[in-house]
């Protein structure tokens, strides 16, 4: 079979996708040469409940175990959404786009000091698309297109996939792909959660719970040059007043994943030229997700009923003032160019901008289903950006239907468990995504047995068959078109459904150098490239 050779920078735009309007500001250092030494500080607002990158969807993994392993192939955030190579030094794509071959570089080691070959990678694969029981893989259905893997030699690995997949690249670009070791995996697939052994720039040195996450620099690390710091920390602060402190008073030196605009202000107004403030459009949003399996919760009229009686046009006005919450938009990100238009939204259930007539329909379907005096708990977590204001908000939307709840908050480890285990009735859930693309945004809506990240825990053929068409389909036109009747479907039988789209403000010391921003805050966290100016 003929193939075509070419070094990933080359290559890295081929099957890249439209970035679909982002805003970003980026603070361009490379004009200054890069300092060695120094520990950046920085601010996790929650503690991981554990080390697994493939088995985790929330930003406190990546914060805390990123540094420490290598992917793939990796975004490169000076060109978003582009990827180029990690542990892969070049590839070849057939030209039937159905085989994708990664030529790996050379003496890379763990940090245990064993080898990394291409066994490693096969083994890490392995478990993503098809995880051995008890194990976890949160990218299962992504890679379901994946036919096999095979490893010629220790520097080779070949992928040959079921069918074309236009966003196989960015895929193989995901942070959450880790490489881990083979003979780890072996003994205990399970490791991952609990221990740390990678390839990236950063050695593992503590984890005390309640505190911190701390690493070294990787004295092997197979890029030369890198790390310029000597080490990080990864400080855990469940309080946003705390931590903005912490920031103030130079303790810590970056909040990776965002602050609210009240705390911008507060910050630029105390520190001024001291700090620096980038902002963007954001890929993730906060979900409303209904356990199917709960009663009332089964009937679709409950469900739509409290979708309706939502005011999210009005809410994103008054939620924008205080929180991280700001777009209105469906299951892709508003502005991306296949989403759904405004136009067309507001026909959907639950995004209807005549909240008065539609919280009578609400009022209408509890009644035909006997719920009109309806009490529960929502399941939400212990963040104050943005899911306190965002449970504050449903409990009073839902009060002016005659619902009355209780918002219950806990930190990430029981939220994540009961969201997993279905221990819940009605949760703020999230879709955290590290790029715009159907194929991920949409995975997260599958049937359970497909999809472990749907925590409605539905099971619907209908939008099973109209993803799968979705991903096969490469005109832009026909495509969206399918989108849209898999959010008209999804949306129709009220699983889950977006509430907001947050907006994305990070705020970094002057100091803190060769960082990029991003839409999604699960990228550049391998800190690799950062360094302190000093």
């Amino acid at each position: 079979m003929e193939t075509r050779r070419t070094t990933l920078k080359q290559m890295a735009g081929a099957l890249a996708l439209g970035a679909g309007g982002f805003s970003l500001e980026t603070t361009r250092v490379n004009a200054q040469s890069p300092k060695k030494g120094g520990t950046l500080t920085y601010a996790i607002s929650a503690e991981t409940p554990h080390y697994d990158g493939h088995g985790s969807d929330t930003f406190a993994t990546i914060q805390f175990s990123a540094p420490f392993y290598s992917t793939l192939l990796k975004f490169d955030l000076d060109k978003y959404p582009n990827v180029v190579g990690d542990l892969a030094q070049s590839y070849t794509v057939s030209p039937d786009k159905l085989t994708y071959t990664f030529k790996l570089h050379p003496n890379v080691k763990f940090h245990d000091g064993t080898p990394c070959t291409s066994a490693d990678v096969k083994a890490t694969y392995d478990r993503l698309r098809n995880p051995p029981q008890g194990v976890v893989s949160s990218r299962k259905a992504t890679f379901g297109d994946i036919a096999s893997i095979e490893t010629p030699d220790p520097l080779t690995v070949v992928f040959k996939l079921k069918a074309v997949n236009a966003a196989i690249l960015q895929h193989f670009g995901s942070p959450w792909n880790y490489i881990y070791s083979a003979k780890d995996l072996e003994k205990d697939p399970n490791a991952p959660k609990t221990k740390i052994n990678g390839t990236g720039a950063f050695v593992f040195v503590e984890h005390v719970k309640g505190s911190h996450v701390a690493g070294k620099r990787n004295e092997n690390y197979f890029k030369k040059g890198l790390p310029y710091l000597d080490g990080f920390k990864g400080v855990f602060f469940l309080q946003a007043a705390t931590m903005l402190n912490a920031f103030q008073g130079g303790q810590v030196q970056a909040e990776f994943r965002s602050i609210s605009e009240p705390e911008k202000a507060r910050l630029v107004q105390s520190m001024g030229d001291k700090v620096r403030i980038q902002e963007s459009s954001w890929t993730l949003n906060l979900l409303v997700c209904f356990n199917v399996e709960k009663k009332p919760f089964d009937d679709v009229r409950v469900r739509r009923a409290l979708l309706m009686a939502i005011d999210r046009w009005g809410g994103s006005k008054g939620l924008g003032q205080i929180s991280t919450l700001r777009s209105v938009g469906g299951v892709l990100r508003p502005g991306y160019p296949l989403a759904t238009p405004e136009a067309e939204l507001v026909k959907l259930p639950g995004f209807s901008k005549d909240i008065k007539k539609s919280r009578e329909e609400a009022k209408k379907l509890l009644k035909e289903a006997g719920q009109e005096n309806l009490k529960f708990t929502l399941h939400n977590r212990s963040i104050a950006q943005p899911y306190t204001p965002a449970g504050v908000f449903l409990v009073d939307q839902w009060r002016q239907i005659g619902v009355t709840v209780e918002n219950k908050q806990q930190e990430t480890a029981p939220y994540l468990a009961g969201l997993n285990s279905g221990n819940y009735d009605v949760a703020v859930d999230f879709s955290n995504l590290f790029m715009d693309d159907p194929s991920l945004a949409l995975s997260k809506y599958l049937s359970i047995d497909r999809s472990p990240d749907n925590r409605s825990r539905s099971k619907d053929p209908e939008l099973d068959k109209l993803y799968d068409q979705s991903m096969r389909e490469l005109d832009p036109k026909k495509r969206q078109a399918l989108i849209q009747a898999f959010e008209k479907r999804l949306f129709e039988q009220a699983y889950q459904q977006p509430l907001l789209w947050w907006y994305r403000i990070v705020a970094t010391h002057k100091t803190l150098m060769g960082w990029r921003m991003s839409p999604s805050h699960n990228l550049g966290q391998d800190l690799s490239d950062v360094w302190l100016n000093t």
